[in-house]
């Protein structure tokens, strides 16, 4: 899925946009018992909680393509016969209205899923009418072209407040308020099949994570059995090392600097050309962008053999997750952070043997909240 793809359903999860009538949910305690299951109607609900229980659904399609959301493929043998396949369309074709398979869903999940506090696991069905785009862009909102039904899942961690003092309106005085279980945003999701081209695709499903670092593999495995991507956090170490063990003593600043600066580049011009699907990388491109950057071709030949060897011979990886918006150095003793725009503001050194981070003082600066002034040595 691209970014349009994933932005036309989120707009789905509204009131008055959404088909979802009900919210089937299971909530499950940190011993992975469940406490209890329940079918909520959003027509009965009030409309302000039916807007957050949409939010909590709709978060499971947010964040960044690649780093929280990652496309999962099934093999033709999957969705052929396979009881991970079959399960995921039996909850969709039944529209969640299937006890069996919500129920092997839910111990599916519970039993895969290991998380350190209660958390809840909100399931929901909507079927959308996808809108006509004509040749010149224009949506035509009474004529659909494809019935996309499909099914959206969020795990929301439940945690414990603190007791608190706070105002009541009711009698207008300050009570304590106890403690409560309240619903977190969501830690992990999906939404299955796949909205590929504007339409379902079977082959596939969206799957979601907070955080970059962490993948949930045990829940993906149990639950898709796909292979899952390295995680993004884990994909800009892993570059960072074969970069490192590529360049070997030429492994300066300044080509460091270029990398991030070239891959940057490409980012920005893909994203002005507003082509729709995501920016990947092969390891072939890798090794052109370290060349332009003052490598050797020995090094750039052994920077791609590396690359392949850690990240698979046709794995394209997106630039966005190698690197940093921010430019950051560190010695042991001091942590430098640099904006996007100001790499070229450092400078390395070796001054009478010793080596130095220069960096150039633009503007005012100030040491620990006081404007200092920087003299000229005489």
């Amino acid at each position: 899925m691209n970014e349009k793809e994933i932005a036309e359903i989120r707009r789905r999860f509204r009131p008055e946009k959404s088909s979802i009538t009900r919210v089937r949910c299971c909530y499950v305690n940190d011993k992975k018992e469940i406490i209890s299951q329940f079918s909520q109607s959003l027509a009965f609900t009030e409309a302000e909680e039916s807007e957050q229980i949409l939010g909590c659904l709709k978060r499971a399609l947010s964040g960044t393509l690649g780093k929280n959301l990652i496309d999962l493929s099934f093999s033709t043998s999957q969705v052929v016969d396979s009881d991970e396949h079959r399960l995921l369309m039996a909850l969709r074709d039944s529209s969640l209205a299937d006890e069996e398979a919500v129920s092997s869903f839910y111990q599916r999940v519970i039993e895969a899923l290991s998380l350190d506090s209660h958390y809840m696991i909100l399931l929901a069905h909507d079927t959308y009418d996808v809108p006509y785009h004509g040749r010149d862009g224009e949506t035509l909102e009474d004529a659909s072209s494809e019935v996309y039904s499909y099914i959206v899942c969020s795990i929301c961690p439940v945690k414990m407040t603190k007791p608190a003092l706070s105002y009541f309106a009711s009698d207008n005085l300050l009570h304590n308020r106890t403690a409560d279980w309240i619903l977190s945003a969501p830690q992990l999701g999906f939404l299955f099949p796949a909205f590929d081209d504007r339409c379902a695709n079977l082959y596939g499903a969206l799957y979601y994570t907070r955080d970059p670092a962490e993948n949930h593999e045990e829940f993906t495995s149990s639950l898709f059995r796909c292979e899952m991507p390295m995680p993004a956090e884990e994909q800009r170490d892993t570059f960072c090392s074969v970069l490192e063990s590529s360049l070997s003593d030429d492994c300066s600043y300044d080509v460091v600097q270029a990398v991030h600066e070239q891959l940057g580049t490409l980012m920005q011009e893909h994203k002005d050309s507003k082509q729709p699907e995501p920016l990947r990388l092969s390891a072939n491109e890798m090794k052109h962008v370290l060349e332009n950057c003052g490598a050797t071709g020995e090094q750039a030949e052994t920077f791609a053999q590396k690359y392949e060897e850690a990240f698979g011979a046709d794995t394209a990886l997106s630039p966005g997750n190698l690197i940093e918006k921010k430019t950051e150095i560190k010695t042991p003793d001091v942590t430098i952070q640099v904006g996007p725009n100001g790499g070229d503001l450092i400078e390395t050194r070796v001054i009478h043997g010793i080596p130095y981070i220069l960096v150039r003082a633009n503007g005012n600066v100030t040491v620990n909240g006081v404007d200092i002034h920087i003299k000229e040595e005489v």
